[in-house]
């Protein structure tokens, strides 16, 4: 069970860091170490930001995690229909059509 950050910061205070591996103090807060794979393009770039703004790799990439957005989860039922030009009037997604209106008609 991952311990909430004031009580890794008493454990801290207290002396018991070995029992938190991986937890290191900075400034204020209690920080954990991790590892991420970067492919040579992706470390060189990171190594020439930190050289260019005189910053650690490691706060450039903490930045970066705090500025990521994903990317907003698109409905891939309909991923062929947006390859069709529409021959009706309606504006609206296919997606966004209501099933009862979609199937209005056929079977008549």
């Amino acid at each position: 069970m991952r311990r909430p950050p004031q009580a890794a910061g008493e454990l801290l205070r207290a002396g018991r860091a070995d029992l938190m591996p991986y937890v290191m103090p900075y400034t204020a807060f209690v920080m954990r170490k991790t590892s991420v794979y970067l492919d040579d393009e992706q470390a060189d770039r990171l190594a020439r930001l930190a050289l260019a703004e005189g910053r650690p790799q490691a706060e450039i990439v903490r930045e970066a995690i705090s500025c990521y957005r994903s990317r907003p989860n698109r409905d891939r039922n309909f991923a062929l229909a947006g390859n069709f030009e529409r021959i009706d009037a309606d504006s609206r997604s296919i997606s966004e059509i209501p099933e009862d209106e979609l199937m209005r008609g056929f079977g008549e």
